[in-house]
């Protein structure tokens, strides 16, 4: 499935509605609009795949100075029967763009205006008839009232059955495991991030602490425009504001780290959950930097588990794939990179992506926003991305060492007859080799996990790690035949 990452549509597995990139949203230091913001759509189907839906997947990221962002499909394009090597994101088909955030608002009524009464009119028409209703009821209302108090003054020598009402509604008490309770203690950790190129363009996103030592992780898409030669800040809800740097990121997994400069010493990191144990009715709250509105939460379910989606930053050349967490909670432009939150406070995954309904939608802006389905990367997944980060700089990823098509098709997932650039479709002594697969296979299952397409396939690989053993069931001259392999590894998104 493609979606819009707050970005372009890429192909979407055929079995999964395309995932709209939500346009990133700006946030609220933003002082100008700028139509370049990371939140991105979900890429969707490749354009002109055959029976590709028409919904558009959108990057949930960053939100540009109150700009959009749009996403963008996967490196590079495919030529007609090949495909990317199934270790990194073959060449890839549109993408919704990154949601962006809006600049534009709606205006508002001026309320609080002194009400002046119309001058009365003269003879006997509707004015006079009004004026003499008013009369009345002025009158029945001095009766009435006077009424009152004669009864009450008589009655004095009686108990009265008044009961005053008390001028304050007593102390509320918000319990640790409502929503309240851990918006309290999760807002603190959170941050709006606000990128910036060197040329000037860029958007808002969101991210949140991960250690005491000041490192940050968010989505790829949202701090893109600040990684070569740009700036970075992070805002958090207390108003204090740091400038900082991009740690490392990966595209292909749309992760990012980054490091406050002079962190202060009181960072508290959000408690991490497992994403894995996970269940389809969980509650979730989501933080974020919505169109620019920092510190916004709202809160769903979780809708689906296991949900094949593409994104991509809009260029056409940086796609990603996951293997999503779907949510109904409210995401939009400049909730990318904030955390998903489970009913304890914990971070269970990283907002990245929506599904569009159409291109236009906020203002007849390209912005589009919520429509109850959300997209992020489970935090096992981002946990293991982030620490690879940190660590070296540099993401590493799981492969199976074949290329397989992007073509939307609910068989599998086909290895194609050659490879990217002309490379064979079989890496020579990969996994994939030394388990017997050939050009032409269509793997159609990766241990107990359904797989309808390439991007499902890739994405599902890399909910792994490599040296992980998986099993692989595949078709060849219709006949099922299983083996298992020894997934390997790469080094870098290049």
């Amino acid at each position: 499935m493609s979606t819009e990452n707050e970005g372009t549509a890429v192909p979407p597995a055929p079995s999964a509605p395309p995932v709209p990139v939500d346009s990133p949203a700006a946030s609220p230091q933003a002082t100008a609009p700028d139509s370049g913001a990371p939140t991105t759509p979900l890429p969707t189907t490749p354009p002109h795949a055959p029976g590709a839906p028409e919904q558009e997947l959108v990057h949930a990221g960053q939100a540009p100075a109150y700009a959009s962002a749009s996403a963008g499909g996967p490196q590079g394009g495919a030529a007609p029967g090949q495909a990317p090597d199934g270790s990194w994101p073959p060449p890839p088909p549109a993408t919704p763009a990154y949601a962006d955030s809006g600049s534009g608002g709606a205006g508002a009524d001026v309320w609080g205006a002194s009400y002046q009464q119309p001058a009365p009119k003269s003879g006997r028409g509707r004015g006079g008839l009004m004026a003499a209703v008013l009369i009345a009821a002025l009158v029945a209302g001095g009766l009435g009232g006077g009424l009152g108090y004669t009864l009450a003054k008589n009655d004095d020598n009686t108990s009265s059955t008044t009961v005053s009402a008390s001028d304050s509604g007593g102390s509320v008490k918000r319990d640790a495991g409502t929503v309240a309770g851990v918006a309290a203690t999760a807002l603190p950790s959170t941050v709006t991030i606000q990128a910036e190129s060197s040329s000037g363009e860029g958007g808002t996103g969101t991210g949140f602490v991960f250690d005491t030592e000041g490192h940050i992780v968010t989505n790829n898409h949202v701090v893109a425009d600040a990684v070569d030669g740009g700036k970075l800040t992070a805002t958090f809800p207390s108003g204090k504001k740091y400038d900082a740097e991009v740690v490392g990121h990966a595209q292909g997994y749309d992760v990012a780290v980054i490091k406050l400069k002079n962190a202060p010493n009181d960072l508290k990191p959000l408690t991490l959950g497992n994403s894995d144990k996970v269940a389809v009715g969980d509650s979730t709250i989501a933080i974020g930097a919505p169109f620019g509105l920092s510190n916004t939460v709202t809160t769903g379910i979780i809708s689906a588990k296991n949900r094949p989606v593409a994104s991509s930053d809009g260029s056409g050349s940086n796609a990603s794939y996951m293997s999503a967490l779907q949510t109904d909670a409210s995401i939009n432009p400049g909730n990318s990179g904030g955390p998903l939150l489970d009913a304890q406070g914990n971070v269970i995954g990283i907002n990245s992506a929506i599904q569009s309904s159409s291109n236009g939608g906020l203002g007849g802006t390209s912005q589009s926003g919520s429509i109850g389905l959300g997209f992020a990367i489970p935090i096992n997944q981002a946990k293991y991305v982030a620490q690879q980060l940190i660590k070296t700089g540099k993401p590493v990823y799981a492969k199976i060492g074949a290329s397989v098509s992007l073509e939307d098709s609910t068989g599998g997932a086909k290895i194609t007859e050659q490879g990217a650039s002309g490379s064979d479709a079989v890496e020579a002594g990969g996994p994939a080799a030394k388990a017997g697969l050939k050009p032409g296979d269509v793997i159609t299952k990766l241990d107990d996990r359904v797989i309808d397409s390439g991007p499902t396939l890739i994405g599902e690989i890399w909910t792994h790690q490599p040296g992980d053993k998986v099993k692989i069931t595949y078709e060849r001259d219709g006949k099922t035949n299983t083996v298992d392999l020894t997934l390997a590894s790469r080094e870098g998104d290049s």
